[in-house]
């Protein structure tokens, strides 16, 4: 039995998404792959190039990072994280936050609750 494509699974279901399956979506100008969504979480998948600015901004939602290949650096308003392949990282909800492209990179990132902008 299958849940509907990115809506929350219903109680007792595992949401399943195939990588064929995952919707493609855009982000300040970032590509990223909406993975699986469950009643707390969200897994996304970035596509960050050198060109992508990702300005200070904040959200609702916890985000954590599992950071796949390339460089970037996480900022916020009074610290900068360089980080590369197989680094993590953890933003609370509501912090200003900014992602400053070193070179091209894949990132796992997971937001809690869903962000209902990225659905």
């Amino acid at each position: 039995m299958t849940s509907n494509l990115h809506s929350p699974p219903k109680r007792n279901y595992v949401h399943v998404v195939k990588r064929k399956e995952a919707k493609h979506r855009n982000s300040f100008g970032v590509a990223f792959d909406l993975l699986a969504i469950g009643p707390q979480s969200m897994v996304t998948k970035m596509h960050y190039r050198k060109e992508n600015v990702i300005p200070f901004h904040s959200h609702p939602n916890e985000q954590t990072g599992y950071i796949l290949s390339g460089r970037i650096c996480v900022l916020t308003r009074d610290s900068r994280h360089e980080l590369g392949p197989d680094d993590t990282y953890a933003i609370p909800a509501n912090i200003e936050h900014s992602i400053e492209i070193i070179e091209d990179a894949e990132e796992v990132q997971v937001f809690t609750p869903p962000r209902e902008d990225f659905r």
